[in-house]
């Protein structure tokens, strides 16, 4: 898997040793959890990302070792920090970054089951839309 990342060998020299800290949206995009760093910033400011279980700003330090509760979906993603990165890297590489917990692999993995399991919301449906002389119908017991 890493052999197949072009760029692997520079953007290991990036990679920060681990008494090094990072800001948690530095963090969060490097780690490919959003798009930009501005994204993850508003994210964060929105009380959507949670550091060991506490509110976080952007500019908070991140350190190896650390939770991070992420609640893009529905059951929130818990990771824990592996590695710090300054760089935005591949996506095979960005997943070195961090371990997701086994209880959030679980709880995504119980909530995309019942979502396959859910009854079809269009089930109840039965006739469908109705044409246009169900319409003149239902317009002249109306009395319009």
């Amino acid at each position: 898997m890493l052999s197949s990342c072009r760029h692997w060998r520079a953007h290991a020299t990036r990679m920060l040793s681990m008494t090094d800290k990072l800001r948690l949206d530095k963090w969060l995009w490097a780690a490919r959890f959003y798009k930009t760093r501005s994204l993850a910033a508003q994210e964060i400011g929105k009380g959507r990302v949670l550091v060991n279980d506490q509110l976080a700003k952007p500019a908070r330090e991140v350190a190896v070792g650390d939770n991070i509760c992420v609640r893009k979906e529905d059951p929130p993603i818990r990771v824990l920090v592996k590695a710090l990165s300054a760089v935005r890297g591949p996506a095979p590489v960005a997943r070195l970054l961090y371990e997701e917990t086994s209880e959030s692999i679980a709880a995504r993995e119980r909530a995309a089951e019942m979502r396959r399991l859910a009854p079809e919301p269009a089930q109840g449906i039965t006739a469908g839309r109705p044409t246009k002389r169900d319409r003149r119908l239902i317009d002249q017991m109306r009395g319009k």
